[in-house]
């Protein structure tokens, strides 16, 4: 398990109650090991919060919506952090989950079975 910020436990929790619609549909697919792998939702790492989490596989895939508009250094630098923690990100539009996730699900299937 990797450190984070504590201060993070409770809004993270929040994230998980509120969700959004990309997350919820996403989280169907990827709960209760149907990939193979366990995933945590809205798991903290540091000082950011990952959308998904599988620790036995060190991945972290993020949904991105329009709430990612124009935070383009931001997530660099969170991609920059999960990476020198050995960490892999898989970065999803908003728009592939809703609209083709049968391809969302082969490519991160492929991205589980190449770690």
């Amino acid at each position: 398990m990797h450190d984070y910020n504590k201060q993070l436990k409770n809004f993270a929790r929040a994230n998980r109650k509120a969700g959004n619609l990309s997350e919820a549909l996403l989280w169907n697919e990827l709960k209760q090991r149907k990939m193979g792998v366990q995933f945590k939702r809205q798991r903290p790492i540091g000082n950011y919060i990952a959308d998904f989490y599988c620790q036995e596989k060190n991945l972290v895939i993020e949904i991105d919506g329009w709430s990612h508009d124009n935070k383009y250094e931001y997530d660099n630098a969170r991609d920059e952090y999960m990476k020198s923690l050995g960490i892999q990100v898989l970065r999803i539009s908003d728009i592939d989950v809703k609209q083709d996730m049968s391809n969302v699900l082969i490519w991160i299937k492929h991205n589980i079975d190449k770690l």
